[in-house]
């Protein structure tokens, strides 16, 4: 059976981001946030690209 693993956007330099985090462009980062990806508490990418609730 395959575990799955719900995905974290993290903003640039954000401490909580693991060792296999890798950089998106900013309309595919937007494009997740628009799409309900959960975005990290810490460093709040979201409020960083402007997306507001």
């Amino acid at each position: 059976m395959r575990k799955l693993v719900r995905s974290t956007r993290h903003a640039g330099g954000c401490h909580m981001a693991g060792k296999r985090s890798r950089g998106v462009e900013r309309d595919q980062a937007l494009r997740a946030v628009t799409e309900g990806v959960n975005a990290c508490p810490h460093c709040r990418p979201d409020t960083e690209l402007g997306v507001l609730d």
